[in-house]
């Protein structure tokens, strides 16, 4: 029914699917950096038309998980749940047999329980205090 594809994202659909949602968009230096360094990209395509995307940055310990976007009128079909899957697999393929990652992400408040389905846990936890953010804004 939907065709993912992965690790071709451009900077048309980073932007289109960002406004889709109502999020604010970078510029597009920022955003074609950003699209190049993730490690990881998939996007979900209806009839030829990107409805969702989702990224992965990070360094073989570390991940991040960004800009998880579903179209609203396709949301709850799956597709967010495909995706993330997706990046986990990902993830868990790459892991040495004797290793250990860690995969971060920041939830649109109230999308926390669609996260926990995956094994996310709220920070702060037993193990972790609060997760934090600082934005800096350039000057102009």
């Amino acid at each position: 029914m939907y065709n993912y594809i992965e690790n071709i994202m451009d900077y048309k659909t980073y932007f289109s699917l960002r406004e889709s949602v109502g999020w604010n968009n970078y510029s597009e230096v920022q955003a074609k950096e950003a699209i190049e360094k993730s490690i990881y990209t998939v996007a979900a395509q209806a009839n030829g038309e990107n409805i969702a995307m989702a990224r992965l940055i990070g360094d073989g310990i570390y991940y991040i998980v960004a800009d998880v976007i579903v179209k609203p009128e396709y949301q709850g079909h799956g597709i967010g749940t495909c995706m993330i899957n997706m990046i986990c697999s990902y993830v868990e393929e790459r892991l040495p047999k004797d290793g250990r990652v860690s995969i971060f992400l920041v939830s649109v408040a109230g999308k926390e329980m669609f996260y926990e389905r995956f094994g996310f846990k709220k920070i702060p936890h037993e193990f972790c205090g609060c997760g934090m953010r600082k934005v800096i804004y350039g000057k102009g």
